[in-house]
């Protein structure tokens, strides 16, 4: 089974029989590195091995059930729905098994259910972990698949009193006050770790103050925390107390695994027909260009100018096949074209040194595909950029008279068919990148005009 298309990124997987039908849905952190475990040698053989034995086998993300040989023979193809990270693949995982109820799943029982952090809809609520969501008027936050860290960073926010809400288990409410005897009884109050409402210590407006900043916390207002906690890390270091550090790089890890982006909500009911069209697009790519990996991650590259005049440049990126506009870029070309006329070329080289040398100094991720919106002379300026650089990344141009893809080192054109996803994915790439540059050079010229006229 060739899985070269799926990406080292979170998301579902798909396994489908030769009818198309789905076999099993799973989630992932790193889809490649998950699906390639059912097709390791030593997995059929470990799972030959477990089949043998009487003892129940417990199935997690790195166990083998000894059910896979049935269910490896069967796949004909993997789809994949990419996603924002860790949380969002559950949920979608959760989703598709619900609706689809596929037969191995059903088989070996794996939706398990991941627990969530609930703050009570009580008159003085408290924060719980549970695995039941229920229709009691409370506020449900997660799920969370990794659990522990969360764990530990909740009682740090209890010791410091950022979590400041009462953890008894008593019915407590405006009407119906504690006695003074289970008070008394309470060790939480005699070791000031509660805040009391109970005996008075704070009033029913103050205390439900208390709540709502700890249902903020839950909400993702995690800034003024995690510069606390790096300031700390940093600070741990330095004095050469690992530990420490080690702890707060632990609470920051946690945060920002609740800080997740979650995009499900936008899921309609073609889900699985939407998404995996797009990134079956990339998969297409790849086997057309013949690359190593998927494209997962592409930018593309345009210049816009009349006559030299108001020269710009924009690049658009698109990852899984769908816009991320939070990488799209405009720039101000600072190249002096002639009088008269454009050097297209001379901007693209600008373009693309500029935005992949920031990408660089920044220690971010560079695309996966570079696409150029032209023919060869902008490809050879995109190379040359690279070249100056030291980056090696893919790149390709796509010249809009007949469509053709030109590839580096190749001395034809690569046309692809109309309909082909590949080249489907590759215009909406072009064409998102022409507007956003043609849109910038319009304003700019707006306002030059406007200032001669002054």
């Amino acid at each position: 089974m060739n899985i070269k298309h799926l990406p080292q990124k979170p998301g579902v997987y798909l396994m489908r029989d030769s009818a198309a039908n789905i076999l099993y849905i799973g989630k992932a952190k790193n889809l490649c590195k998950r699906v390639a475990r059912y097709f390791r040698k030593d997995a059929v053989h470990h799972a030959g091995r477990a089949a043998g034995h009487k003892s129940n086998v417990v199935y997690g993300a790195g166990a083998v059930s000894p059910k896979i040989p049935n269910l490896v023979a069967l796949i004909r193809s993997i789809d994949y729905i990419a996603s924002a990270g860790e949380r969002e693949a559950l949920l979608i995982e959760r989703e598709l098994i619900r609706q689809y109820q596929p037969f191995f799943n059903v088989l070996w029982k794996d939706a398990k259910s991941y627990p969530y952090i609930k703050l009570t809809a009580e008159d003085f609520p408290r924060v719980l972990f549970t695995r039941k969501k229920l229709r009691d008027g409370a506020r449900y936050f997660g799920p969370y698949p990794k659990v522990e860290p969360l764990k530990k960073l909740l009682g740090y926010l209890r010791r410091i009193k950022f979590v400041n809400l009462r953890r008894c288990r008593w019915d407590l409410s405006l009407k119906d006050p504690l006695s003074p005897r289970k008070i008394n009884s309470c060790l939480y109050y005699h070791t000031g770790q509660c805040p009391a409402p109970c005996a008075g210590r704070i009033s029913a407006p103050a205390y439900a103050r208390l709540a709502k900043r700890v249902e903020d916390f839950f909400n993702g207002e995690f800034k003024k925390l995690l510069k606390d906690f790096r300031g700390k890390m940093a600070a741990g270091s330095r004095r050469l107390d690992y530990e420490t550090a080690a702890t707060y790089r632990d609470f920051i890890g946690a945060i920002e695994h609740m800080a997740e982006r979650v995009r499900v909500g936008e899921f309609k009911r073609d889900l699985v027909t939407r998404e995996t069209l797009k990134t079956g697009s990339v998969t297409a790519l790849m086997e057309a260009l013949g690359l190593k990996k998927p494209p997962v991650h592409i930018e593309a590259f345009d210049t816009s100018s009349i006559s030299g005049e108001y020269a710009v440049a924009a690049s658009v990126c698109f990852v899984n096949g769908e816009k991320n506009t939070e990488h799209y870029r405009h720039y101000r070309i600072r190249f002096k074209n002639a009088p008269g006329g454009s050097n297209d070329t001379a901007m693209m080289n600008e373009a693309v040194k500029r935005r992949l040398a920031q990408l660089a100094a920044a220690g971010q991720e560079l695309p996966d595909l570079i696409l150029i919106d032209g023919g060869r002379g902008q490809l050879a300026a995109a190379l040359a950029a690279m070249r100056e650089l030291k980056l090696k990344i893919p790149v390709i141009a796509l010249a809009k008279r007949l469509e053709e893809v030109y590839v580096p080192f190749r001395n034809r054109p690569l046309l692809l068919d109309r309909g082909h996803p590949a080249l489907t994915l590759l215009q909406a790439l072009r064409d998102e990148v022409h507007r956003f540059a043609v849109t910038y050079h319009r304003k700019l010229r707006n306002k030059g005009t406007l200032n001669c006229e002054k």
